[in-house]
């Protein structure tokens, strides 16, 4: 699924999902550098992130997985 991903001007991470009007802040990550490893959503949602550079600019829109809810 298309999940935009960006950081708030407080520096909270956040994921917003356009096909369900979902955006709900990141609780957790699994790598330090996000980027292909998990997420968890504040909804308890876990999306697996594709790999990208280090220092990939935000906001950005990227295919992410849907592991578990």
């Amino acid at each position: 699924m298309k999940v935009m991903i960006r950081r708030s001007s407080a520096g909270v991470l956040s994921a917003y999902v356009p096909k369900k009007d979902l955006e709900e802040p990141v609780v957790s990550q699994e790598k330090p550098g996000l980027w292909g490893g998990t997420i968890t959503l504040a909804n308890d949602w876990v999306l697996a992130l594709p790999e990208m550079p280090e220092g990939t600019n935000l906001p950005i829109t990227v295919e992410a997985k849907k592991v578990a809810d």
